[in-house]
This record gives C-alpha cells, sequence and structure tokens, in this order.
C-alpha cells in the first residue's frame, strides 16, 4: 500500500460517462448501445489530512475537498515525469490550503 502525506500531490483518474468527451479523456470507448463512451480523466490533488480511518482529504485547485479511501486503485503519487509534463495544472495547488 502506498503511504501518503500531508502535502503529496496526487493524480486521481477519475472514471466518467459522457456523449462526449473533453480533450483530457483517455481510454474512451463506447458503452453498449453506443451512445454514450466511458472514459477516464486525470485530476491533480494535493493531500491535506491523512485520516487514521484510513481515507485521504485532498484538495483540489479550485479549493473544493474530497474524501478518498487510501486504498482506492485510482489514486497515485504524481511521479517526476507527470510533475514535468503537468507542471502548470500542479503550480495552483501550491496555493490552495
Amino acid at each position: 500500500m502506498i503511504q501518503f502525506r500531508v502535502g503529496d500531490k496526487i493524480v486521481y483518474h477519475k472514471p466518467k460517462s459522457s456523449f462526449r468527451p473533453g480533450p483530457r479523456a483517455r481510454q474512451v470507448y463506447p458503452l453498449e448501445h453506443g451512445e454514450d463512451y466511458h472514459y477516464v480523466v486525470d485530476k491533480f490533488w494535493k493531500v491535506i489530512r491523512v485520516n487514521d480511518d484510513g481515507t485521504l482529504d485532498v484538495v483540489t485547485r479550485t479549493g473544493k475537498k474530497h474524501r478518498l479511501e487510501a486504498t482506492d486503485p485510482n489514486i497515485t503519487k504524481v511521479r517526476l515525469l507527470q510533475y514535468i509534463l503537468y507542471r502548470k495544472r500542479l503550480l495552483g495547488l501550491n496555493e490552495v490550503v
């Protein structure tokens, strides 16, 4: 299991469905009848609290807060290459509480 600390930047691979995926969508595939698509969007968030019950409190670049299970397979820590490629999106996380 990955250990998280306050201040860690994470990538949350958020699964979504819609009739028209956005430009950041990846792993796009049509649903059964072809009217909608299922895809994944990477969200860059920061850990603001590690709770004793195995959950993480995270904050988005816009200040929204979420609680995630630390064992969620959709969470990964930001790696060096991701930090270089997505630094503009990650720099906004330094300003949020």
